[in-house]
C-alpha cells in the first residue's frame, strides 16, 4: 500500500477530525472489543477509510458516515475473530460469547425492550419521523451505548441537550408503540 502525502489543508482537516472524533471513536470501540490496542487500531482504520472516502468525493454527514464505518469495522472484527476461533473441534472464543451475551441479555434497558416488541419496520419508520439529530443521538446513546457526555462532545452541545433529545425520541417511540397496540 503506497503512502499518500497530504497537502497542508488535508493535514489540517485530518487534525480537526482527529481532535473532534478520536475520543468518541475510542470509547465506541473500547465498549465493544475491550482491548485498548485493538480499539486504537480500529480508530486508525476508521480515520483512514474516512479520508479515502473523502478523497473519492464529498461526504454529506461526516459524523454519521464515520460511525457507520466504525460499526462496520466492529462487525468485521468480530466476524474475523469468530472465523479464527472456530477450529476442527468447534471451539468458540469465550470473549466473543461474553460480549454477545452482554449485548443480548445484560444490556436490556426498558427502551431496548420496547424497541424489541415493535417490528423493525415500525421502529425504523418511527425513528425516521424524528429530526435527524434527535434520531442520531438516540441511536448513539441507546443502541450504540455511547455516554451522553461523549455524544455532547461529538455534537458540540450540552449533556442536558443530549438528555432532552433522548427523552424526546423515547417518548416518540413509546407513543408510536402504544398507537400500534390499539
Amino acid at each position: 500500500m503506497g503512502v499518500h502525502s497530504h497537502t497542508p489543508s488535508e493535514n489540517a482537516l485530518l487534525s480537526q477530525i482527529d481532535a473532534r472524533y478520536r475520543r468518541a471513536l475510542m470509547s465506541f470501540f473500547m465498549r465493544r472489543v475491550r482491548d485498548r490496542a485493538e480499539a486504537e487500531d480500529l480508530t486508525q482504520r476508521a480515520f483512514l477509510r474516512l479520508m479515502n472516502a473523502m478523497q473519492r468525493g464529498s461526504v454529506e454527514n461526516l459524523e454519521g458516515f464515520l460511525f457507520t464505518i466504525a460499526s462496520n469495522l466492529v462487525h468485521d472484527h468480530f466476524r474475523q475473530r469468530a472465523r479464527h476461533s472456530v477450529d476442527t473441534t468447534v471451539s468458540v472464543d469465550a470473549e466473543l460469547i461474553d460480549a454477545l451475551a452482554q449485548e443480548v441479555v445484560e444490556d436490556r434497558t426498558p427502551e431496548r425492550v420496547l424497541i424489541g416488541e415493535q417490528t423493525i419496520t415500525d421502529t425504523l419508520r418511527a425513528l425516521d419521523e424524528l429530526g435527524e439529530r434527535t434520531r442520531d443521538i438516540f441511536i448513539l446513546f441507546r443502541l450504540e451505548h455511547m455516554k451522553q457526555r461523549d455524544i455532547a462532545d461529538l455534537y458540540g452541545i450540552s449533556q442536558s441537550t443530549v438528555e432532552k433529545h433522548v427523552a424526546r425520541a423515547t417518548l416518540h417511540l413509546a407513543i408510536r408503540q402504544r398507537s400500534h397496540q390499539k
